[in-house]
């Protein structure tokens, strides 16, 4: 191929854009399906020399193949990347490779940019357990899926062990002395009764109050709590990821979702503040992703910092956070929001040096609107923020309104 001139799409688009880009998968000149990765090349005089490229193959075995084939297990379990268009990027079965997937709750999720857990029917009708995330250098979605039975197997198996323990001491009971075996038989049909619902939060304290007397029991008794507080802390610690921004630690968009409808339930007021980061873009094209991801960790810890203990703050999209101020009217909202704008402008954050942000604030309830509403208002108060010199706090003007009546 050497001095042929390259019509392929990942060379006109390199050639294009000029800066470092990942395509989309298409047909090599060799009829090869695949990936172009490219960065360009430029003199002392900024002058635009051309490009380095690579490729990754997606149907023959390359360095995707290998980094991702050590997550094949024999238990089931695998890994696939899918691209924004929901084609397959790799998969365990070469065949499927550039296929496009659609109707797959796990896929549509992980396209929009969420990270989590879920369960889902993959194309052979087994159900699996999903787990998965974006990618922030290139539009993929990482998809791992185990299958259901194999995540349980195990604490089916522990639990099967310790009954062909019991089994002999029940046989001879049974044949010496009948009464004795239906004493015997009592906790393991108590202990029974509990597997029927062992995914359930009641399950443990059920298991506490058998009365296991005899050794056997006892043991079948404790394997079984023992496997159940695994199983639940796995659930706990799954719930924990779905519900938690991984780089900063605050409550992400589900979570914020739930402590709204808990606080609507309970008729509680709150004010909201939704706070932007005015120019970050500067600081993640200036300094790199990494040091944005520090200001993003700073900017939280301030929040924390300066709000209660009893104020809920998310992290609801890039550099976009979100304060519930449960029972706090306007005007102290207000007067927090401006401590908090201060607070984050007189900090010191190395090597950036101080950022400034807008905030945007509204309250529930306000006159006959909903949750959503008040929020769309909230953001409104931010853009309006935005658009007046940033660096400063808007209070929605319906919801001061609403305040003035009040104090009247």
């Amino acid at each position: 191929m050497k001095g042929q001139v390259l019509e392929s799409d990942g060379a006109k688009q390199a050639l294009t854009y000029k800066k470092p880009m990942i395509s989309e998968p298409y047909i090599s000149v060799t009829g090869n399906l695949i990936i172009f990765i490219s960065h360009p090349i430029f003199n002392l005089q900024n002058e635009y020399l051309g490009y380095i490229g690579g490729t990754l193959y997606l149907k023959k075995k390359g360095i995707l193949h290998d980094l991702l084939q050590v997550h094949f297990h024999k238990d089931g379990s695998y890994i696939y990347v899918v691209d924004k268009n929901r084609r397959l990027l790799y998969h365990p079965d070469v065949s499927r490779v550039g296929e496009q997937v659609f109707n797959n709750p796990v896929i549509e999720a992980v396209l929009k940019g969420e990270s989590g857990t879920s369960e889902v029917k993959n194309s052979q009708n087994i159900v699996m357990l999903a787990g998965y995330a974006p990618l922030k250098s290139a539009p993929w979605g990482i998809v791992t899926q185990r299958p259901l039975d194999a995540t349980f197997a195990p604490l089916d198996d522990l639990m099967m062990n310790v009954l062909y323990r019991t089994l002999p001491v029940g046989l001879a009971t049974f044949v010496f002395i009948w009464v004795l075996a239906r004493l015997i038989s009592k906790p393991l049909r108590q202990l029974a009764e509990a597997a029927k619902t062992i995914d359930k939060p009641s399950t443990s304290q059920q298991l506490k109050q058998v009365q296991s007397w005899y050794f056997e029991s006892a043991e079948l008794r404790k394997a079984m709590l023992k496997g159940v507080s695994i199983m639940q802390n796995q659930i706990g610690l799954l719930r924990q990821e779905a519900q938690t921004d991984p780089l900063t630690g605050l409550h992400n968009r589900r979570s914020l979702d739930a402590i709204l409808a808990q606080l609507t339930d309970s008729q509680t007021p709150f004010s909201v503040l939704a706070l932007d980061i005015d120019f970050f873009k500067r600081v993640n094209d200036e300094f790199g992703h990494d040091i944005g991801d520090m200001v993003l960790q700073s900017l939280a810890s301030i929040i924390m910092d300066v709000t209660r203990t009893t104020d809920f703050v998310a992290r609801t999209g890039g550099e976009e956070f979100i304060v519930i101020l449960p029972n706090l009217n306007a005007s102290t909202a207000f007067v927090l929001a401006e401590r908090l704008r201060m607070r984050i402008s007189e900090t010191l954050i190395t090597p950036v040096g101080t950022i400034n942000v807008s905030i945007g604030i509204a309250g529930w309830p306000l006159a006959q609107l909903s949750i959503e509403d008040v929020m769309k208002l909230a953001d409104q108060a931010l853009y309006k923020a935005k658009r007046t010199g940033r660096n400063r706090c808007i209070l929605d003007s319906q919801y001061q309104d609403v305040e003035l009546s009040a104090a009247e």
